[in-house]
């Protein structure tokens, strides 16, 4: 079988191994190690295991075949690293100095031991008179009253969270999984998202913007519909209506199936100014800034990766 090399950058912050290493990529590891994935590598001439995140790989080989040592292993619990992030890094980088391990470390969100928020459910699926049948012979079998409780208020109740049926009801895991195994319910697990912002649900009324306002936003369409990609600085007084125009753009390039990123320049900003966006767009706004924990700091990552 033909050798698999991949490109690492190691984690050590220094110009003089600021570059991609060359290692291969062992038979054991080649279905875990991909473009992105966080590995250890035996480096310097002692060997020392290194952390790094794998940025290109191929099956050529750039130097002396003995030259070239294997990657140990690839690292479970960490957050890996996509294509796009490291296009990204690498654009940080080249426009504001800095090493690429820097760089990477700035684009990857909280590590992946963070566990999401799951809402998890118990749902009916069994038909009315399946669920009756089943009903009434667990009613015959005193050892069932768990069973019991929990068909009859699905009967109510075609789904229930988890907790109300665990704590209120006094159901156990292994109750509600025999009743899964004879068809009767399954388990529903959904994740949640943390949201840093504790908001009321309001939705603001769309303001209609003046004959300037509407021109600037015209002109930077009609650039955006043409390919044409370029800076604009839009001047007004506080309380001119800036904020309106951007909006009015977000809302268009929304529109046109793409995203946005609004940058504030301090945190002590940050509420006010989200505020004013989420009464447009609601829970599509994601915040993110270093007041943010680790678990709202991932969880707003993964709903930028996942288009949210």
């Amino acid at each position: 079988m033909a050798d698999i090399f991949a490109d690492i950058i190691v984690n050590i912050s220094h110009e003089k191994v600021d570059r991609p290493f060359q290692y291969c990529v062992p038979e054991s590891l080649r279905e875990r190690v991909e473009v992105g994935s966080c590995v250890m590598v035996p480096f310097g001439k002692g060997n020392k295991l290194t952390r790094g995140y794998v940025v290109a790989m191929g099956d050529q080989c750039n130097y002396e075949r003995n030259r070239i040592k294997d990657i140990h292993s690839v690292v479970s619990d960490s957050v890996g690293v996509e294509n796009k992030q490291i296009q990204l890094a690498a654009w940080i980088r080249r426009n504001y100095g800095g090493t690429m391990i820097q760089a990477l470390k700035t684009v990857l969100p909280a590590k992946q031991t963070v566990k999401h928020k799951e809402h998890k459910s118990v749902v009916l699926t069994a038909d009315h008179e399946t669920t009756i049948a089943y009903l009434g012979e667990c009613m015959r079998d005193k050892r069932r009253g768990a069973s019991v409780r929990l068909l009859q208020e699905l009967i109510a109740e075609e789904e229930l969270p988890y907790e109300l049926v665990t704590e209120k009801l006094m159901v156990s895991a292994a109750t509600i999984k025999t009743l899964e195994k004879a068809g009767i319910l399954r388990l529903k697990s959904q994740t949640s998202f943390r949201n840093p912002v504790k908001k009321q649900e309001i939705k603001g009324e769309k303001k209609i913007l003046s004959p300037a306002q509407n021109q600037i936003v015209d002109e930077i369409m009609a650039d955006f519909d043409a390919g044409i990609k370029e800076t604009y600085l839009i001047h007004g007084i506080t309380g001119s209506g800036k904020t309106e125009v951007y909006i009015r753009l977000i809302e268009e390039v929304v529109a046109r199936g793409k995203q946005a990123i609004v940058l504030i320049p301090e945190i002590a900003l940050t509420y006010q100014t989200l505020m004013r966006f989420y009464r447009h767009f609601g829970d599509r706004v994601s915040v993110l800034n270093s007041s943010l924990s680790a678990g709202e700091k991932y969880d707003q990552c993964e709903r930028a990766r996942c288009g949210d």
